[in-house]
């Protein structure tokens, strides 16, 4: 009896191998297919990374400022009382050789202490220094444009009161204005 109970033992001795090596490849397995889910997430979220840097880029290069003074002009005034009428600035691009920006497409939305008006009246012609080099409603590398805002009609705003004008282009970062208008109103002021 002792020998078929040899006998048996002897065929577990290469079952317990034979699993250990089952279960080891079960192990190689899993973390290989692990390991590669990891480095596909990394790469994917190292591309998003690469992407959202470009996209900003792409944003930045369209993106308008102000370049000069704002000015607050009233030229009907007859009476320091009478209201602002208008508003010119400047506006060029930010980055040389960036992505031109469609003036037909900018927003200007005013508001104040009393008011708040969406997409304003406002007019632009190329400044005189500036040499037109494509379409007239683009502005693009080394040309500058003149924006004059009329002020909406509703707006009573006085001295040393302070109103927002929010330049909003189709693309890029908006510019925000934020100007007081001085102790002494006359037809042109340089707002600070």
């Amino acid at each position: 009896m002792n020998r078929i109970l040899r006998k048996l033992h002897r065929g577990q001795r290469g079952m317990t191998g034979l699993e250990t090596a089952i279960i080891l490849i079960a192990f190689v397995t899993v973390a290989s297919v692990l390991a590669y889910s990891v480095l596909s997430a990394g790469i994917f979220s190292a591309e998003k990374g690469k992407a959202t840097v470009y996209s900003g880029l792409e944003s930045v290069q369209a993106t308008m400022e102000v370049q000069g003074s704002v000015l607050g002009l009233a030229p009907s005034m007859t009476l320091p009382t009478d209201p602002l009428e208008q508003v010119q600035f400047n506006v060029g691009l930010t980055v040389q050789g960036g992505e031109k920006v469609d003036m037909n497409s900018v927003v200007i939305n005013y508001f104040d202490s009393a008011m708040h008006e969406e997409d304003v009246d406002w007019a632009n012609v190329i400044s005189p220094g500036s040499t037109e080099r494509g379409s007239v409603a683009l502005l693009e590398e080394d040309e500058i444009f003149i924006v004059t805002v009329t002020m909406p009609e509703a707006s009573a705003i006085g001295v040393y009161e302070s109103f927002t004008l929010q330049v909003i282009p189709p693309t890029g970062a908006t510019i925000t204005l934020q100007r007081t208008l001085p102790g002494g109103l006359s037809k042109v002021m340089d707002l600070q």
